[in-house]
């Protein structure tokens, strides 16, 4: 049983041929799109996407989902507008040869309390989730800071309504810990809806990323319950890599950089390296 390794490519470089050469040398041949040509993957034309699509197939990548935007809008603010981007993502989707679509459940507003908008969330998630069956689309709820669905509790609300074989969820470990979730706690509520996990980690004093293993996310562990369930899916790197400790550790020679001379490739290689560490011991 092996993981897939993918990444959000975007955070080495927003051209899509620097992503696959950054990637290629890693050995990781699937993208999470979410940026890539100067545009949101939600802003492609149809045109662009076929485009695009053909430019993954000569290099030999294919993309393991839609890093999409929806859902990441106030739960007060108008949907139909919203919606209607959403039914063009079902088409990307399918041009760009994916099953898999990341959404969010709508930030709710400041000092408001999240419960009051349940109803509401979970009627446009239905939305979006009813179209996604028609177009045989897996929509993969994440756990995003500061949306209706950022705390365990409530990803349950939202899976035990909706989940089922189009709509599951993707288990961030650093958004719980950002959230003052323990990871473990989250995992035992969600572990029957997961199927796609980011693998980004972060520490409770502070909220700050770390690479995998070096913050509060419990990662080795996680890593560890997903083999022994069976899982064999995506493990998609999202390293948010600017400020953190522990560099020294990674750097080939122990040479030590000051966190801002580092390029973001070099801070994806970082990631992968703290991650493909942990493997080997899982």
């Amino acid at each position: 049983m092996k993981f897939v390794l993918s990444a959000f490519a975007d955070e080495i470089d927003m051209a899509l041929d620097v992503q696959m050469e950054e990637l290629e040398k890693h050995g990781i041949r699937h993208i999470e799109m979410r940026g890539v040509d100067g545009k949101n993957v939600a802003d492609l034309t149809c045109e662009e996407a076929k485009a695009i699509k053909a430019r993954l197939d000569r290099r030999g990548f294919a993309i393991s989902a839609l890093g999409s935007p929806a859902g990441k809008i106030l739960i007060t603010e108008p949907f139909d507008e919203h919606y209607q981007k959403f039914l063009h993502l079902l088409e990307l989707a399918g041009i760009l040869g994916t099953c898999y679509i990341r959404i969010f459940s709508f930030y709710i507003p400041k000092e408001a309390d999240a419960e009051q908008f349940t109803d509401e969330v979970l009627w446009r998630l239905k939305r979006f989730a009813d179209a996604a069956k028609k177009a045989d689309i897996v929509l993969l709820h994440e756990n995003e800071k500061e949306i209706y669905g950022d705390i365990a509790t409530r990803c349950l609300t939202v899976m035990e309504a909706l989940g089922g074989s189009h709509f599951k969820a993707t288990f961030d470990p650093a958004n719980f810990v950002q959230c003052g979730q323990k990871v473990d706690e989250a995992y035992a509520l969600l572990k029957n809806y997961v199927a796609y996990v980011h693998i980004k980690d972060a520490l409770f004093s502070d909220g700050s990323v770390t690479p995998a293993g070096m913050g509060d996310g419990w990662i080795a562990e996680l890593l560890t319950a997903l083999k022994s369930s069976g899982y064999d899916g995506i493990l998609c790197l999202e390293p948010h890599l600017g400020e953190f400790t522990g560099f020294a550790a990674l750097e080939t020679g122990g040479t030590k950089l000051a966190d801002s001379n580092m390029t973001p490739a070099r801070r994806f290689s970082v990631a992968v390296k703290a991650l493909n560490g942990i493997l080997e011991k899982v």
